[in-house]
């Protein structure tokens, strides 16, 4: 370790693309350089990751046809070999190609696209993750002839409450919120929120108030505003933004969505433009207005993250197989490109 101030984060990767799984890297705090200090391909495409909240276990899904998740052991700040260790043989989800997950109430919980469903794992006291609990299956379809013939549950995240588990289904386009009922080990469902057919929600986050969401869609170009209602569980659209400019002849997927920690901005990440979208919200936090649009560094964004201090972005390229980090502009929100490390297959960034 070097005398610099730094923090820690964890890249997933497709292995069947070329990846070599999950990469622990080491953040300086000053650049927000990245330095690579281990690799396990201990688990099949690791695609996406989430950490405990005291940062002693990553979790991983295997998106795969099969599909499972795995718990690992972070390594010390310190150790010369940082790559994570499995803790136990990875737990099939009993569902197909899982993209997403997240911790609650001592499960973690995973999207499985490919069957449109999602399944409940319980979490044991060492962190290991125990035999699914729970699968609840989407039912529904949308008008897109190739991608919308089933559900295809994408993302599944708790609100700021605490109380609620919402789920986007790019197949039905809309998102639903459940109940997740801990001693079950089960969700319980609450609400369906329809979007606009053939949008294809693919995944969501919250305003720092708590009071807003905002659902980046991959099948077109756009992002959906929403009021959220934590008393109630309700979603309720408000309002659409493109994330492309005027006259872009490319088409754009949408993948991945941050909002900044004042609430002033959105950032979405849009595949096959290869762009970061800059929106700026309005005084009531429903209205969104795009700024400018920045090239990704590098070719098919597949996840944007914030670093934990708000100052800088970070993209997942996928085919360039690269991260590259960008300051942010606080007062414009404008990303402006500061380096980039090479990881083949890059499909996630995860701080902690």
């Amino acid at each position: 370790m070097s005398g610099r101030n730094e923090g820690r984060a964890f890249i997933g990767s497709f292995t069947s693309t070329g990846g070599r799984g999950i990469t622990t890297v080491t953040v300086d705090e000053e650049t927000g350089a990245l330095t690579e200090r281990g690799v396990t391909d201990a688990v099949a495409d690791p695609s996406y990751l989430a950490l405990a909240p005291d940062g002693s276990v990553l979790y991983a899904v295997s998106e795969t046809e099969d599909g499972a998740a795995a718990a690992f052991g972070t390594p010390a700040a310190d150790a010369g070999n940082g790559a994570p260790r499995l803790l136990g043989e990875p737990v099939p989800v009993r569902g197909a190609a899982p993209t997403h997950l997240t911790l609650a109430a001592g499960h973690l919980l995973t999207a499985n696209y490919g069957s449109g469903s999602v399944t409940v794992l319980p979490v044991g006291t060492d962190g290991a993750l125990r035999p699914a609990s729970g699968v609840t299956r989407h039912e529904g379809s949308g008008p897109h002839p190739d991608r919308q013939r089933g559900p295809h549950a994408h993302q599944v995240v708790t609100d700021p409450s605490g109380r609620w588990i919402l789920t986007t289904d790019l197949g039905t386009d809309s998102v639903r919120i459940s109940a997740l009922d801990a001693t079950a080990g089960a969700l319980t469902p609450h609400a369906e929120t329809a979007l606009r057919p053939g949008t294809g929600p693919r995944h969501l986050a919250f305003h720092p108030g708590g009071g807003h969401a905002y659902v980046l869609n991959e099948l077109e170009p756009t992002l959906t505003l929403c009021r959220w209602d934590a008393e109630r569980g309700q979603l309720e659209p408000v309002g659409e933004a493109p994330v492309l400019p005027d006259g872009v002849d490319v088409e754009g997927f949408g993948s991945e969505v941050v909002v900044s920690h004042d609430g002033r901005f959105v950032w979405a990440a849009v595949r096959g433009h290869d762009s970061i979208a800059v929106l700026a919200l309005d005084a009531t936090y429903e209205k969104a207005e795009l700024v400018t649009s920045v090239d990704c560094g590098g070719r098919w964004p597949r996840d944007l993250a914030l670093d934990p201090a708000g100052i800088r972005l970070y993209a997942a390229n996928e085919h360039s197989g690269d991260v590259t980090w960008f300051d942010v502009d606080p007062a414009t929100g404008i990303p402006v490109r500061a380096g980039s490390l090479a990881v083949p297959a890059a499909s996630c960034v995860v701080f902690g």
